[in-house]
């Protein structure tokens, strides 16, 4: 996996600084979202993998991609063709929406509750992260009956587990040493 990042980076990369540039990067990324996400499935991967022209394989992409993709876009397809790049194509829609949310300022923090959290819960957790992170904030809330009561909060590497499940775990922790 770590070689197919490291693939896919370059392209992303110049994807990105080419919607920049051009002030169109919430366009580029639905159309890098959609050719990634097609690019992932096991049918079109057989595809790519059973056609041998570089232009058969951006036709077959164009084809898939129907108005998502511009003519920026079918020129990334064909240098990623020519350079027999294509299948790294979900791990460049990874990394161009990593470029995303930095350029915006953005993360997505996972968060776990125990129950449902209503309007103004989400609004007050979101903006406490986004004060202390200096960041945007986008909640992706799960809930897991489990926690018997509170909220695990993610965000990359972050991890602030203020569950009674959690508290209960490091108690018992302290207890034993």
């Amino acid at each position: 996996m770590a070689d197919t990042i490291t693939i896919a980076r370059p392209y992303a990369k110049a994807a990105f600084d080419f919607a920049v540039e051009k002030n169109n990067v919430d366009q580029w990324l639905e159309m890098i979202t959609f050719i990634g996400q097609v690019t992932a499935d096991v049918t079109v991967i057989d595809m790519l993998k059973a056609t041998t022209g570089t232009a058969e394989k951006v036709a077959l992409l164009v084809t898939l991609g129907g108005e998502q993709l511009n003519v920026n876009g079918h020129n990334l397809l064909k240098v990623m063709a020519q350079n027999e790049r294509l299948l790294v194509l979900p791990e460049v829609s990874v990394l161009f929406a990593q470029y995303f949310d930095e350029y915006n300022k953005q993360v997505d923090a996972d968060i776990t509750s125990a129950t449902e959290l209503n309007d103004a819960q989400q609004a007050d957790l979101a903006a406490s992260l986004e004060k202390r992170l200096a960041r945007k904030v986008k909640l992706n809330v799960t809930i897991d009956k489990s926690l018997i009561a509170g909220v695990i909060v993610r965000v990359g590497d972050l991890l602030i587990d203020g569950s009674v499940r959690g508290k209960l775990a490091r108690l018992s922790n302290q207890l034993q040493s």
